[in-house]
């Protein structure tokens, strides 16, 4: 990948995108994660406004202390950047305290995770809304168009992908070449949906750079039966979830009435 001229094709079609829509800039929600860093990092670039929310609901330790370095590290190399933290702890205890959380206790987990992230994209799009901003979402290929890794309307929610074409090895490379804090580029990826500090690879049962040889794998028309061992299961695991989660991938089935009956 040339890994510059990735980057400035990025700004560029942010910047342009931004100017055509006569938005102001972007909002982006910094986890302390890789791809929050370095989606918010393009961002700065362009030169338009930039604000950089952090919105903590029962969070890590380190997944806070990441955030904030690197929104520090933001504001001090970019001048439109602006940053404002708004916690929505009592917001999701309040909720819980509004709705049944009867049933099997990994199905209400997962309903509950479902909900922190729908809860931040509320918070994302009142702050886009009040101050003429675009929602900035920071999912990558593999997450977005591999296996799903997101909640739908949650941090799937958002007005323009710049990073959604490309693996996490490159955004990785391109966080490198941003000056991404050293402690983000070495942390294990994590959604940060469930208070802890929980890997995507406790979660999905596989780690980035299987689940990108996999996805090559598929698209090259190759079935589980053509590996053995570890390959098949790490493949395994990519088909499982890319199957599941087509819901997220593909657009909002429409029920098309028959011209006969309208």
């Amino acid at each position: 990948m040339q890994t510059e001229k990735v980057v400035d094709y990025i700004v560029n079609w942010l910047k342009d995108y931004a100017t055509n829509a006569k938005v102001n800039g972007f909002v982006i929600g910094i986890s302390g994660g890789i791809d929050s860093a370095v989606t918010s990092t393009l961002c700065a670039k362009t030169g338009l406004d930039l604000l950089c929310i952090e919105m903590p609901i029962h969070q890590a330790a380190s997944h806070v202390s990441r955030a904030q370095e690197h929104i520090t590290q933001l504001k001090q190399r970019f001048p439109n950047v602006k940053d404002i933290k708004t916690d929505l702890t009592p917001v999701f205890e309040e909720f819980k305290t509004e709705v049944s959380l009867e049933g099997k206790q990994s199905t209400v987990d997962m309903a509950l995770a479902n909900t922190r992230a729908r809860l931040r994209m509320t918070t994302l799009y009142y702050h886009a809304g009040l101050l003429g901003l675009l929602v900035a979402g920071t999912g990558n290929k593999v997450e977005d168009f591999g296996v799903g890794f997101y909640t739908k309307y949650g941090d799937g929610g958002v007005d323009l992908s710049p990073i959604a074409d490309l693996l996490k090895s490159e955004v990785y490379d391109i966080g490198k070449l941003l000056n991404v804090p050293e402690s983000i580029m070495k942390a294990a990826p994590s959604d940060g949906l469930f208070g802890d500090a929980r890997s995507d690879e406790d979660q999905i049962g596989a780690t980035y750079p299987e689940l990108e040889w996999a996805m090559q794998q598929k698209d090259e028309g190759k079935t589980a039966d053509d590996f053995e061992g570890r390959q098949r299961d790490a493949f395994q695991i990519f088909s499982r979830y890319n199957s599941n989660n087509q819901h997220k991938m593909v657009p909002i089935p429409i029920c098309e009435i028959p011209k006969n009956l309208k």
